[in-house]
């Protein structure tokens, strides 16, 4: 009688671009709605001919898009890296597509092994929203005083008990993360605003970007955006803005994994 010994099982990173406004979020879903993940998976395990299990470097909630979003997976099934790339798109739908894919150390971890995440909220300001940019960048009808954002911006750098952008509905351990850049650019009808930190909580920036635009709007100094940071809690902040806007642009690992991290596209 032989044995049956299980095949080895190769672990793999891949990096992924997605229209968030397509989905209902990255997570499954119980009630089988369309959502990231979902696709991903069913397209991965029909090059794998076998079940596949994704994990991610960080959940994005429903409109909120990615253009460098990780995650790895492991399988038994001996692939190139190409069938990983276009095989896996040949079943995606519209809206999601794989962009690298690396065999990685099987102690690679997408989220566990991630220190920073950068993101980048598109912000157009103009009298009437443009139709073709719906879904792709936020919105509003004030003109913005765009050095006054500079200004408030900057004050988030560091570490801080960021409680004062924080959803009701975090689940994040503690409130205390640290930015290495908050910086916003741009002038007249198109701003932008770029985060990098170690960690984010849920709707941090979304609740930033708002509070943001009441500055640029005038209906809260930036002296009342400091203290707004001081207060830590969400009962005086601004209203979370629309997620339309906002992109995850990238995730750092430790170079020991090779996970190099792609340039903004030209048109973000």
């Amino acid at each position: 009688m032989t044995k049956d010994y299980p095949q080895p099982r190769q672990r793999w990173a891949l990096t992924v671009s997605y229209d968030g406004s397509r989905f209902f979020g990255w997570q499954k879903q119980a009630d089988a709605l369309p959502t990231v993940q979902e696709a991903l998976e069913t397209a991965l395990a029909k090059i794998a001919c076998e079940p596949v299990a994704v994990t991610v470097a960080g959940r994005t909630d429903t409109g909120v898009h990615a253009t460098a979003q990780v995650v790895h997976f492991d399988t038994a099934a001996d692939r190139q890296a190409q069938a990983w790339i276009r095989g896996v798109n040949a079943h995606l739908p519209e809206g999601v597509a794989v962009w690298q894919a690396q065999p990685v150390a099987p102690h690679f971890h997408a989220r566990f092994d991630a220190y920073g995440r950068h993101y980048r909220y598109l912000l157009q300001s103009a009298p009437v929203r443009s139709p073709l940019l719906a879904g792709r960048a936020g919105w509003t009808h004030y003109p913005l005083d765009v050095p006054a954002m500079q200004q408030a911006a900057k004050l988030l750098e560091g570490e801080h008990d960021f409680s004062s952008f924080r959803a009701a509905q975090c689940q994040a351990k503690s409130p205390v993360k640290t930015l290495y850049r908050a910086e916003v650019s741009g002038s007249g009808s198109w701003i932008k605003l770029d985060l990098h930190g170690n960690a984010f909580l849920h709707h941090m920036v979304r609740n930033i970007m708002g509070a943001l635009v009441y500055v640029g709007s005038g209906r809260l100094s930036v002296v009342g955006f400091e203290a707004l940071l001081a207060e830590k809690s969400r009962l005086k902040a601004p209203p979370t803005f629309m997620p339309d806007g906002l992109y995850l642009t990238g995730v750092d690992y430790p170079p020991e994994f090779g996970i190099a991290r792609p340039p903004l596209p030209e048109w973000l």
